[in-house]
């Protein structure tokens, strides 16, 4: 691959600027800065999570940490939101108050300067010259990468991380009420808020303990994980494999605060009926395959043809080669339908690469006269497209692996990010229901291997409905529904106050805790 000179210029200010790109969790060995500076002042207010309001208007607050470094965590995110509204409705017994999620790319919204205001971009360029990804990833993961980025975050970031913290979920613009409880779904939103955490809840007397506000990881990563997702200062943290939860023991998080589930996906592939009761309900595989599920009826809803059919996705942002896949897939396709008599069909899925779509569609591109091509960009829903195909082709990215599993769709891995997903193609092949071809013609051979032999797909597809985890999502949200209903039952039995950073020219007595709690 070619590097342009102003991607070699880029790399250039990422060496210099981007050693602090991952963020370790809290250790004994662990440099404590605040020894050398003096913590923000914190002013006690009177608790004003809604407590005092009408009970018909009662709500607890949950504020989620993120960064759209990728699609997953923004959708995990999502899709515990879309899970608490779901359980408030359908287990009012259970769940009587709703939960109000604010949602928060904290990176983007509150990184004082480059590099940690444009993590996006950064993840975008890095993603594209994968060799970049590589080196930081991999350094980031030593002691020396871990150290300098504690401290790089906490030296430049403290003080506007703690204003997203104290930001008032109901009314971003005012900080006058503080979440009930905070939610990580991102590896870089664990060390340094909860030494914020830690500080407002001491009222400035700790940056290591004194915490009382919930704090929750959910790993949003399958097959492999950066050391920084797992600080056992939380009080749960959420994996959804067996590789993570040893990743997890091995970074010294307590065992009895490791919760495995699955991933956290979007609503259209929890399990049919699963958001309409609090038990799951028996699933009939035969009568679901003749339900909402039977792929004659989804294909014929989507405008879709009713033949064998793969599904080629690049992704929300489009990344991975689609292009040259696309071509490469619909050549054998079109060639394995002339000498078989059996008609293809290939959806492509660009996401938001319109260049893409356009090179893939007429007149830019003619396919044969026995294969259907069907290019889509963006799609919001993607659970009908997988439903309806019979192979997906697709990065390795962990919720789209997630989620086909739950389809029973059997995958061709075509890349991976090194490190971060690296291990979802074991995850995958292990498991029985995909591979890995990192060329346009491999996975071309594959498409029409898999075709011509029916039972592989099969025993691939029940392999897949095995490994899914349908239920994780509202799993997962009713353990954090519990836990933040919890602590709002607290706070209005105890009568106790929070604390807040003080406005300017805050009186003195009204410092350092020195208010009542």
């Amino acid at each position: 691959m070619r590097v342009s000179n102003s991607a070699a210029a880029i790399a250039w200010l990422l060496s210099l600027s981007s050693t602090y790109a991952f963020q370790s969790p809290s250790s004994p060995a662990s440099v404590r800065l605040h020894t050398a500076r003096r913590p923000s002042p914190i002013v006690v207010k009177p608790i004003t999570s809604l407590s005092a309001a009408t009970k018909d208007d009662e709500v607890a607050t949950i504020q989620i940490l993120m960064s759209d470094t990728g699609g997953g965590h923004r959708a995990s995110a999502n899709a515990l939101r879309d899970a608490f509204n779901v359980l408030h409705e359908t287990e009012p017994a259970r769940f009587p108050l709703a939960i109000e999620c604010d949602i928060v790319d904290i990176y983007t919204d509150y990184g004082p300067f480059f590099p940690y205001n444009q993590y996006v971009a950064l993840y975008k360029i890095m993603a594209e010259y994968s060799f970049l990804w590589k080196f930081f990833y991999e350094f980031g993961s030593t002691p020396i990468g871990l150290w300098l980025n504690e401290v790089g975050l906490e030296l430049a970031c403290f003080e506007p991380f703690q204003k997203c913290l104290t930001r008032n979920p109901l009314s971003i613009y005012e900080n006058d009420m503080r979440a009930d409880m905070v939610v990580s779904v991102h590896p870089l939103c664990q060390d340094l808020p909860l030494k914020i955490l830690n500080q407002l809840d001491s009222h400035g007397a700790s940056r290591e303990k004194g915490r009382e506000t919930p704090f929750v990881t959910v790993v949003t990563d399958l097959g492999g994980a950066h050391p920084t997702w797992f600080n056992d200062g939380v009080d749960k943290c959420f994996v959804p494999s067996d590789v993570l939860k040893k990743a997890a023991l091995d970074r010294n998080v307590k065992e009895s605060k490791i919760v495995q589930y699955g991933l956290p996906i979007r609503r259209g592939f929890w399990r049919f009926g699963a958001d309409f009761a609090e038990e799951p309900e028996e699933q009939n595989e035969e009568e679901e395959i003749q339900g909402v599920h039977h792929k004659p009826t989804i294909r014929a809803e989507l405008g879709l043809k009713d033949m064998p059919t793969v599904l080629i996705v690049g992704g929300g942002d489009g990344m991975g080669g689609i292009i040259a896949q696309a071509q490469a897939v619909g050549k054998r396709l079109q060639k394995l339908a002339s000498s078989s008599g059996t008609s293809y069909q290939m959806v492509v899925v660009c996401g938001n690469n319109k260049a893409a779509q356009s090179t893939l569609s007429p007149p830019q591109t003619q396919w044969g006269s026995d294969i259907e091509v069907n290019v889509q960009g963006f799609v919001n829903n993607m659970d009908e497209y997988m439903r309806a195909s019979d192979i997906l082709v697709t990065k390795a990215g962990p919720g789209t692996i997630a989620e086909a599993s739950i389809c029973g769709l059997p995958c061709i891995l075509s890349s991976f990010l090194p490190g971060q997903e690296e291990g979802n193609v074991p995850y995958v092949v292990e498991n029985g229901f995909g591979c890995y071809q990192g060329e346009p013609e491999g996975i071309a051979n594959t498409v029409e291997e898999w075709f011509a032999r029916g039972g592989m797909l099969e025993k691939m597809r029940n392999d897949a409905l095995i490994a899914a985890r349908p239920d994780a999502t509202l799993d997962i949200a009713r353990d954090l529904a519990d836990m933040v209903l919890a602590r709002k039952d607290e706070l209005k039995k105890s009568g106790k106050m929070v604390a807040m950073p003080p406005p300017p020219g805050a009186p003195k007595e009204l410092m350092y805790g020195q208010g009542p709690f």
